[in-house]
């Protein structure tokens, strides 16, 4: 990706971070009274009263249930509202899609009818998530955002788009599609996110973003988000970002806490059928995610619930976007207790009931297992996660538990009173 340095100076710009719009200066008095601590060049801010947010903004963010920013809220929001560019590594389930979503709500002017922002994500179901807290969040500023995603009809999304939005979020591939076509008219757009970007390299998406990123202006802030920064990312943000501020959220920092974690060793492999069938009752209390290591496995698993009279569905990358979508919305809305899934579904999709999952598998990387059972432990709240582990994988339990410093019991029988 050498060839794409040239995008933007790489080098710092020397001068002061341009401001954000209607940015107040505060004074240190007013900074100790809205609870902003500043140290070491790092500055927090603990409130969401205290982010000097716009009042319509601020009414968005209480309804939609948030109390006190995450750590990555606290730090990050900040120098996004000053118009830095920012690299923010957390992990899923800190909050990072409020994060950038706040942060663009309050830079854009939603008297303007035209695009502001654009927000890239490796996966059409992040995408469409992330379109609903943008929604949801902006909803008493009248924000409107788009979702542009493969597997939905062209012209729909051009006909949205030619009718003017604020915000679009999407995959690179559509994206790019709509930039190419004139649909998607790059020139007001001052804000670039990329979020999951380890994910989206991972997935090969590195020319399209680079190809995107040629067609905004050349001064848009971009933010990027991470749960890891491997040399790949790095290097990607090079190519365009200015002078980027590194907002790191430690691991010792990341919300395992609301999450009681529990492991049933099973003897043979072929014996968590069993196993899993006398949980169902358990179960479906709530509502739960089964996370299988493969697409295989996972139409292996849903077959033979299935087929004993076990109500579940299933998802995974093979599918149908439109079955997909389906799918999603029967869990959604409830209507399906029980989804069993490969890690497609472990980075960034919330579905607020899910208090319980459970991994079937355990991830083939450690950094999976906090997106995985981060589905019952959303920041600030409170979920139980169930490991069925083999001898193979006590090595990789052990590793778990070393690398995120946490403690795996053995399940207790009463695991649906905890539930």
């Amino acid at each position: 990706m050498s060839h794409t340095t040239d995008i933007r100076n790489c080098e710092s710009s020397g001068g002061e971070p341009k401001a954000a719009p209607n940015e107040k200066a505060q004074s240190s008095d007013e900074m100790d009274q809205a609870g902003i601590i500043e140290s070491a060049g790092e500055v927090v801010v603990d409130s969401f009263d205290g982010m000097n947010l716009k009042e319509e903004l601020l009414r968005g963010v209480y309804n939609y249930g948030f109390e006190k920013p995450s750590a990555i809220q606290q730090r990050a929001i900040v120098q996004c509202l000053k118009g830095r560019d920012v690299i923010a590594q957390a992990h899923s389930g800190t909050g990072k899609t409020a994060t950038f979503s706040i942060s663009v709500l309050q830079l854009i002017d939603v008297s303007k009818q035209e695009c502001q922002a654009l927000i890239l994500a490796p996966t059409r179901e992040l995408a469409q998530q992330t379109q609903k807290v943008v929604i949801a969040l902006g909803d008493f500023l009248g924000a409107q955002c788009h979702a542009c995603v493969g597997g939905t009809s062209v012209r729909v999304d051009m006909r949205k788009l030619e009718s003017g939005v604020h915000v679009v979020v999407g995959t690179p591939g559509r994206v790019l599609d709509m930039i190419r076509r004139g649909a998607l008219k790059t020139d007001s757009i001052k804000l670039f996110v990329l979020d999951e970007a380890d994910e989206m390299l991972s997935r090969g998406f590195s020319n399209q973003i680079c190809d995107i990123f040629k067609s905004l202006n050349a001064d848009v802030q971009a933010i990027l988000l991470s749960a890891t920064l491997p040399s790949d990312v790095l290097e990607v943000t090079s190519c365009f970002m200015r002078n980027p501020i590194h907002i790191l959220v430690k691991k010792e920092e990341l919300t395992l806490e609301g999450i009681k974690q529990f492991y049933i060793y099973v003897e043979k492999e072929d014996w968590k059928l069993e196993t899993l069938c006398d949980l169902y009752e358990t179960l479906s209390i709530t509502q739960c995610v089964i996370f299988c290591s493969t697409r295989r496995k996972v139409d292996w698993l849903t077959e033979h619930m299935n087929s004993r009279d076990f109500t579940v569905s299933a998802i995974h990358g093979d599918m149908e976007q439109s079955e997909r979508d389906l799918i999603m919305r029967q869990f959604r809305t409830g209507s399906s207790r029980v989804l069993i899934t490969t890690d497609l579904l472990a980075r960034g999709i919330d579905v607020q009931q899910v208090s319980l999952v459970i991994n079937y598998d355990l991830p083939s990387n450690r950094e999976n297992y906090i997106h995985r059972i981060g589905r019952g432990g959303r920041f600030g709240r409170k979920g139980v996660a169930i490991n069925f582990i083999t001898e193979e994988d006590k090595r990789t339990l052990n590793d778990i538990e070393q690398f995120y410093n946490t403690h795996i019991d053995e399940m207790p029988m009463n695991v649906a009173d905890l539930i």
